[in-house]
């Protein structure tokens, strides 16, 4: 490996870029003014989600570039080349496929499918009634039960999901928000009912109820109640639950709402400070907590700027918790994440095409260095996935990670100009947003005034101009279509299974202990009203059986709802 010269600041001599700027100027002035004479360029825009792009990089574009500083070694800070040694030579990202749906029996036999044809891990889609607090009895929740996910309403649903499938052998992703503390609360009590204590426990809740405010919708309470019960199980977990991730702050969600690159990492990291500061207000040092904080981001088409992305994310994720928070911990300078491939761009029209999609963006995170993947199905534009569909997601990325070569050596891009460039923008204006945030008083506050909603519908809207105007274009949809269009089969929920869940709901409540239950609802309630960690009371409460409704009902006695401001 060569030395670098200790007097040399960047990797190139203020000599070398001259003669370069030289160079290239002759260039421009001449093979290029020729060309362009003879074939001007094609009239597209040439841009990613959040800059435009040159038609050339050269080094005098990363002048300023310092190895050790900005890209330093694998597993080392600023962790620019990954959080690992040896990345993918040693072991491959964690594949996880997105899946749930009707009641828990089904949900169980598709996870039990998917963990035999090599899955890795598991990750739990919730319906929505159940990501929104409500029973699958209550009036608001009836025409959703099992829809989008599996539906569940107490500690005998969760038994019943993870039934034959050893919790201290899997990790497993619960994509759950508002109602975060009770699933996982659930969780833990179906662990003990296995015989499996907490500190086994392996896996991730999303807890990021912020971004619910800003891009998805599913919130229960007002933004700082949801805040103390995120901090309160990344408390009670730091100490109870030790290997589990307590937040897994979400970009991917801001990202589907139209949000560009830039953006998805300026909001979600002013997120993370949100979180990370109402933790340090409990008491905890940042090198209690962080470590086990994660992340899920969204990868889109743009090939270069979601590499860069991923690169951008760890080096100022290392920076931030370094310099403003004072780890000395350097895991948790460690930003590792989850990514998912982007719902958003998926299309019903020719639906096939997803599949590519979702290939390209796999292989981007992977060349970006990620830590788990989830494909979006082909057919999700339709319905929830098929088998087929599924076994599809899980052996592209098995092609990826055994065919492709891409995973033999760590941070293949770097040193690219292009995504050097690329890195180091995505940087400075992720940066720009989350000084912006800070000047209006934090996320919180940014959430309740609209303006983070603001700025993701504006570049929303600008998306969809590109695209109706053709600069931006979408194969199958507004160029290449075709006539009629072949709809693959879909997959549907049998209506049945509702009808199940509701007489299963029924007969679980005759079953338990009506006063254990009201005692235990009535304790929580009075720690809402203090200042009490509200973790103990909720597992009280899950371990009496008490329904996810009412669990969020009693607290919502405390704290309300929260109704949004109008975005104008």
């Amino acid at each position: 490996m060569p030395e670098f010269a200790p007097e040399q600041p960047s990797l190139f001599s203020s000599q070398a870029l001259a003669a370069l700027s030289r160079s290239l100027h002759g260039w421009e002035e001449g093979p290029l003014a020729k060309t362009l004479q003879r074939q001007p360029e094609r009239a597209d825009a040439f841009a990613t989600s959040s800059q435009a792009v040159e038609r050339l990089y050269t080094p005098l574009d990363i002048a300023d570039l310092d190895y050790e500083r900005d890209l330093g070694f694998p597993g080392e800070y600023p962790f620019t080349r990954g959080v690992q040694p040896t990345m993918y030579r040693g072991r491959y990202w964690t594949m996880r496929q997105y899946a749930g749906f009707g009641t828990a029996e089904e949900s169980n036999e598709k996870f039990r499918y998917l963990l035999s044809q090599g899955q890795t891990g598991l990750s739990v889609a919730f319906d929505l009634p159940s990501q929104l607090g409500y029973d699958s009895d209550d009036p608001m929740a009836i025409a959703e039960v099992g829809q989008v996910g599996v539906a569940i309403d107490s500690l005998y649903d969760m038994e019943t999901l993870f039934q034959n499938i050893p919790l201290d052998k899997v990790s497993t992703s619960m994509t759950i928000n508002a109602p975060a503390a009770v699933m996982l609360a659930m969780y833990v009590a179906a662990a003990e009912k296995q015989g499996v204590s907490a500190d086994k426990l392996n896996g991730t809740v999303q807890n990021d109820v912020l971004k619910e405010y800003v891009a998805r919708g599913t919130y229960i309470f007002p933004p700082a109640p949801s805040v103390r019960l995120a901090a309160d199980i990344m408390a009670y977990c730091a100490r109870n639950v030790p290997q589990w991730n307590t937040i897994s702050v979400s970009g991917y969600h801001i990202r589907d709402a139209g949000s560009t690159a830039a953006q998805e990492v300026g909001f979600s990291f002013a997120n993370a400070r949100a979180y990370i500061e109402a933790a340090l207000e409990r008491g905890l040092d940042i090198d209690e907590f962080a470590p086990r904080i994660s992340w899920i981001f969204n990868t889109h088409n743009n090939f270069f700027e979601e590499i860069a992305k991923y690169r951008t994310l760890r080096r100022l994720w290392a920076r931030m918790l370094k310099e403003r928070y004072g780890a000395k911990d350097a895991r948790s300078m460690m930003l590792r994440t989850h990514t998912q491939t982007g719902g958003s761009t998926l299309v019903a029209q020719q639906p096939e095409n997803n599949i590519v999609r979702a290939a390209i963006q796999s292989l981007a995170a992977v060349i970006g260095g990620v830590q788990s993947i989830a494909l979006s199905c082909f057919d999700e534009a339709l319905a929830l996935p098929t088998n087929d569909a599924q076994r599809i997601a899980l052996r592209t990325q098995q092609v990826i990670a055994h065919e492709t070569g891409v995973t033999d050596t760590i941070d293949p891009m770097a040193g690219s100009y292009f995504v050097e460039h690329l890195t180091n923008q995505i940087e400075r204006q992720a940066q720009e947003y989350m000084d912006q945030i800070d000047s209006m008083g934090g996320s919180v506050r940014a959430i309740e005034t609209g303006w983070m909603q603001s700025q993701i519908a504006e570049a929303s809207w600008k998306y969809q101009q590109e695209v109706d105007e053709k600069r931006e274009i979408i194969v199958g949809v507004n160029d290449y279509a075709e006539g009629a269009e072949q709809r693959p089969s879909i997959f549907s929920v049998d209506k049945r299974l509702v009808e199940h869940q509701l007489t299963r709901l029924e007969h679980h409540r005759r079953e338990r202990d009506q006063s254990q239950v009201a005692a235990t609802l009535e304790a929580l309630r009075a720690t809402c009203h203090g200042a009490g960690n509200l973790m103990p009371p909720i597992l009280d409460a899950v371990r009496a059986y008490a329904t996810l409704g009412e669990i969020c009902g009693a607290m919502r006695d405390v704290f309300g709802e929260y109704h949004p401001p109008t975005v104008i």
